[in-house]
């Protein structure tokens, strides 16, 4: 799996596998995923093509929402890091046509440089 399992070890304890189960008939055919995170419960998924978000739902975790988000639509993204007191991290990523980011909380210790350097990378 070269790129993924490399990238996935840090920061996630996702395998190539369970991201390839999680995210099973999103994929276009031919999409491959480049990078994924696991951000608690939900995933970050960076494919060639573009952003997958995955927020599981509710307690069981049945329930499960997919936001696309094409690299083209990213107008700008921001990252805060955990400080002394504050515990968690927080993404903030601005979509052209929506007047509110999309955020993300992440808990400390998460790969946030990994987060940015998957965004920046797909940027063009």
């Amino acid at each position: 799996m070269g790129i993924l399992d490399g990238l996935l070890g840090h920061g996630s304890d996702l395998s190539a596998d369970e991201v390839d189960r999680q995210i099973a008939g999103v994929l276009a055919p031919g999409e491959t995923v480049r990078v994924a995170f696991k951000v608690i419960r939900d995933l970050m998924v960076f494919t060639d093509r573009r952003l997958i978000l995955v927020d599981r739902q509710g307690m069981t975790g049945r329930k499960v929402e997919y936001l696309t988000v094409p690299y083209r639509a990213i107008t700008s993204f921001s990252v805060e890091t955990a400080g002394s007191f504050d515990m968690d991290s927080e993404l903030k990523i601005w979509i052209s046509g929506r007047p509110e980011p999309i955020q993300r909380t992440l808990r400390r210790g998460a790969d946030i440089l990994g987060i940015q350097q998957a965004i920046a990378g797909s940027l063009k």
